[in-house]
């Protein structure tokens, strides 16, 4: 899938101070494209991934996904088209502490409706070094393994595009 940001804009707002954090961004990615975002801290590298997942939105602009434009998409259609094309691995995991490392990894798969979860989501956590690790919750794992559940999470459906 394609994506693309036209003119894109975001501020935020601390007292009567605005802070603009994204100025008129614009980007072109291909599919396949591999792409890293870098900056430094508080230079708007988050705020751009959460405006590419359609997590927050952005001021002005366009976000176009194969020709698609997020902007003007409701809540509830931004939430389906996630679910069924956009995959985010989180910084801070985002782990259900009374799931296990499986569990945590089927629930998105379940959610999507898709078949064979349990087997699916264990080929993923065992191809990430965790097959040890499958009944785990995530307070009895380290945080680069909570990470690797996180991205076998995200990667287990198979998403057009990876945040």
């Amino acid at each position: 899938m394609s994506l693309v940001l036209n003119d894109v804009r975001k501020s935020f707002h601390q007292g009567d101070t605005e802070i603009a954090v994204l100025k008129g961004l614009n980007v072109e990615i291909q599919p396949g494209q591999i792409v890293s975002i870098v900056g430094q801290s508080g230079s708007g590298k988050s705020t751009l991934l959460s405006i590419l997942a359609g997590l927050e939105r952005a001021d002005r602009g366009e976000i176009l996904v194969d020709k698609r434009n997020l902007s003007p998409m409701t809540e509830q259609e931004l939430t389906l088209f996630r679910a069924q094309n956009i995959s985010i691995v989180f910084q801070q995991y985002h782990l259900i502490a009374h799931l296990t490392a499986l569990e945590n990894v089927m629930l998105a798969l379940e959610i999507l409706k898709m078949e064979n979860a349990k087997a699916r989501a264990e080929d993923a956590l065992k191809e990430l070094g965790l097959g040890h690790r499958l009944n785990h919750f995530p307070s009895q794992l380290s945080g680069g393994e909570c990470q690797r559940v996180a991205i076998a999470r995200a990667l287990v459906v198979k998403p057009h595009i990876l945040l």
